[in-house]
């Protein structure tokens, strides 16, 4: 099993190795990113590749997720829930996220902000959030539920309301994000 799969299921309750996969397929968020790492890692063109992208448009339309195959996201992805959640193809997502439902990586194509997200690593993304435009999430950063961000967010920060607005707190996402993947 790939390391960044095994990241990603050690997310869910801490389970590993093969029994592990086997329980974790009951999670949608590690079933979808099982087949969307599975997807980024084979030839478009190989029976193996088909049969992934296959597997992953199936799951899109099943939980509502939209993440495109070519997504940057790092290890340790996870989805708490099930629900739609919607990321631009061209964002990017460090380690150690959490996303719940209802969450949109947005695109802004005009003004000063033009531009698509950055998340850092053990960033906790609440429901309902939107994130749009060109802007930099620290690490170590919770957006509480609802919350509207198209500013930058610096490390150790809580992101409340809409429009948003920044706490600094020490160790934000402690209890937020468990089975961090090393």
């Amino acid at each position: 099993m790939d390391k960044i799969i095994q990241s990603d299921l050690y997310r869910y309750n801490g389970l590993k190795g093969i029994s592990g996969f086997f329980k974790g397929l009951k999670y949608p968020g590690f079933r979808y990113m099982f087949f969307f790492r599975k997807t980024a890692s084979t030839s478009k063109r190989s029976l193996f590749g088909i049969f992934y992208r296959l597997m992953l448009s199936h799951y899109k339309y099943k939980y509502g997720f939209q993440i495109p195959a070519g997504t940057k996201i790092g290890k340790g992805f996870f989805i708490g829930h099930f629900g739609n959640i919607i990321i631009n193809a061209g964002a990017v997502i460090g380690d150690n996220c959490n996303f719940s439902p209802g969450v949109t990586i947005g695109k802004t194509n005009r003004g000063k902000m033009k531009g698509i997200p950055v998340l850092g690593n053990r960033v906790w993304v609440g429901t309902g959030v939107v994130i749009v435009g060109n802007v930099k999430i620290g690490s170590d950063v919770l957006i509480a539920p609802n919350a509207y961000v198209n500013f930058d967010v610096p490390e150790h920060s809580i992101v409340i309301g809409n429009p948003g607005k920044i706490i600094e707190k020490q160790n934000p996402t402690e209890g937020y994000i468990n089975n961090q993947a090393q």
